[in-house]
């Protein structure tokens, strides 16, 4: 198809937060690279930490990592499983990385005699940011997510920024506004009140939405979309319905019933008659709601109070379950509980146990724990990051006789240092944006699971770690049972570990959830969904006999 000059689409919330923009964002996202068009989608988050690399999973849920090291909001892992195209540091604006940009320049003089100010100095930094992508020429549309919901004082600079970029831009150009239409059952109706509010908030800042997207647990009726057409200044076909869904990759296909894609074309002047080509993933939706098997993995972390901060390892799950046809039940364990005690009774009927990755020395012990039973009981066992580092401490403390093995990490002054720091992290002393980060080559041992998996013996994935295996004691895994069937080839760094005596026990130092997605489920995850599969035949046929 015939490239187009880029477009900007620009998505706000307003009345509640949570309303689900960045799945919006993805969705309207992939009808349109459904259509044959490039698309590429960015958040604009207006906290003040310059990433969420720092920030405690409670408060803001998994920190996504891209292929080119930028620690980011978990929405782009959205974008990416939607889209299926890699994301960037551009991809992730935050408010404190836009002050510091400004500040930067002016401590170097760059604004030498001037004032300052939110306007300019501000919001031409975030309107730079926002054409970073366009201009690159690759894309035909860029979706720019902002964060916060409309009258936020955070948002405000934003706000301002993409009220500028479309008097510039002109028909280039517009504005999609997700809101809320609440159910009250006292009265038994649905009400149109927070909405109109939220547009006429918009209003106050300059900004007439062009597309709104109304979220509801009924149906709007035709009375209902004509009356906020009316009060809110847009077409009928633009207020588009936003119903809840079973799940979030079916939201593609409720927006295009509501013919979103062909509402933003026609509002950008752009003549399409192509039909969607949304076949694969309509296939992998009826997988997904027609599952034959059915397994029960354990996910052992320390923030499992809020889901979301595992948000990657719980999609590519549902991405390599549905390519297995299989539901895939998670069973949510908390680290901190996990005792020698109790571990029996809290793993005993899964069919498989995944470590989640995660910093510090809480729950580690309980980790352990569980490594260690999955291990003599022959369960399939999934270890991530941390995860995996824990599985090399339980080896060496029950396997090679080592009680004192540790991490560094927990135990700086432990005689026996199975996990050690990065040599190049033992002098960093800021703790943003300073891990090994992004993406790095690995080289497969071909017997191994992992090679199995992959088949391929060189791949690359991404990384978040200051903490390393510690070569020292490589030949003495070796030769014990665990084998280090993957390593950096540029640094010997041990990325794999595994033990070829067992079902299935692998341990990665790297993120493979980041790089899964609907369409190309990671193959380490298919192979563990495949492990647990077969475990749960196993248990039913020893429970038989």
């Amino acid at each position: 198809m015939n490239r187009i000059s880029t477009k900007y689409i620009f998505v706000t919330g307003g009345v509640t937060s949570s309303l689900g923009k960045g799945i919006i964002a993805a969705s309207l996202g992939k009808l349109l690279t459904s259509r044959g068009y490039k698309v590429t989608i960015q958040k604009l988050d207006p906290y003040i930490n310059i990433d969420p690399g720092t920030m405690n999973p409670y408060e803001h849920g998994e920190c996504y990592v891209t292929s080119d090291g930028a620690e980011t909001d978990l929405d782009l892992g959205h974008y990416e499983r939607f889209l299926a195209n890699k994301t960037s540091q551009a991809n992730n604006v935050t408010t404190g990385s836009i002050y510091q940009t400004v500040i930067d320049k002016e401590r170097k003089g760059d604004y030498l005699g001037k004032t300052v100010q939110i306007i300019p100095h501000i919001t031409d930094e975030i309107k730079r940011r926002i054409k970073i992508l366009g201009d690159t020429g690759e894309f035909d549309f860029v979706i720019t997510e902002i964060g916060g919901t409309v009258g936020d004082i955070e948002s405000l600079p934003y706000i301002e920024a993409v009220r500028q970029i479309k008097w510039e831009m002109q028909s280039s150009a517009i504005y999609i506004h997700l809101t809320l239409i609440p159910y009250l059952s006292a009265a038994g109706e649905l009400k149109t009140k927070p909405t109109q509010h939220s547009v006429k908030t918009l209003l106050e800042s300059g900004i007439q939405p062009d597309i709104l997207v109304c979220r509801t647990e009924h149906p709007l009726t035709e009375n209902i979309k004509q009356k906020i057409a009316l009060f809110c200044n847009v077409e009928k076909e633009a207020v588009i319905e936003s119903m809840d869904a079973k799940s979030i990759y079916e939201v593609p296909l409720l927006m295009q019933k509501e013919n979103l894609d062909k509402v933003v074309l026609k509002k950008l002047n752009i003549k399409d008659t192509a039909d969607v080509q949304l076949e694969k993933w309509n296939n992998f939706l009826f997988k997904l709601n027609n599952p034959k098997k059915e397994v029960n993995i354990g996910l052992v972390g320390k923030y499992i109070k809020l889901k979301d901060s595992y948000k990657s390892i719980c999609e590519a799950f549902i991405h390599s379950g549905t390519e297995k046809d299989c539901k895939v039940n998670i069973k949510w364990i908390h680290a901190e509980e996990l005792s020698e005690e109790n571990v029996n009774q809290s793993l005993k009927d899964l069919n498989g146990v995944l470590v989640a990755p995660g910093f510090g020395d809480r729950g580690i012990e309980g980790k352990i724990n569980a490594i260690k039973y999955v291990r003599e009981n022959n369960i399939p066992f999934f270890g991530i990051c941390l995860g995996m580092q824990c599985a090399v401490i339980e080896f060496a403390r029950n396997v090679l006789k080592m009680p004192e093995a540790n991490s560094t990490e927990m135990n700086p002054n432990t005689d026996q240092p199975v996990i050690d720091i990065m040599e190049d992290q033992k002098n960093v002393s800021n703790k943003g944006g300073t891990m090994r980060l992004g993406e790095y080559n690995c080289t497969l041992e071909k017997n191994s699971y992992s090679f199995a998996a992959y088949k391929n013996i060189n791949i690359q994935e991404r990384h978040r770690h200051r903490y390393e295996f510690n070569n020292k004691y490589f030949d003495s895994y070796n030769t014990s049972g665990m084998h280090c069937v993957g390593k950096n080839p540029e640094n010997n760094l041990v990325e794999i570990i595994e033990i070829p005596d067992h079902p299935w026990f692998v341990g990665v130092q790297f993120h493979p959830e980041y790089s899964s997605n609907v369409l190309n489920p990671h193959p380490l995850f298919n192979s563990f969904i495949e492990a647990c599969i077969t475990n749960k035949k196993w248990k039913i046929t020893i429970k038989i006999l």
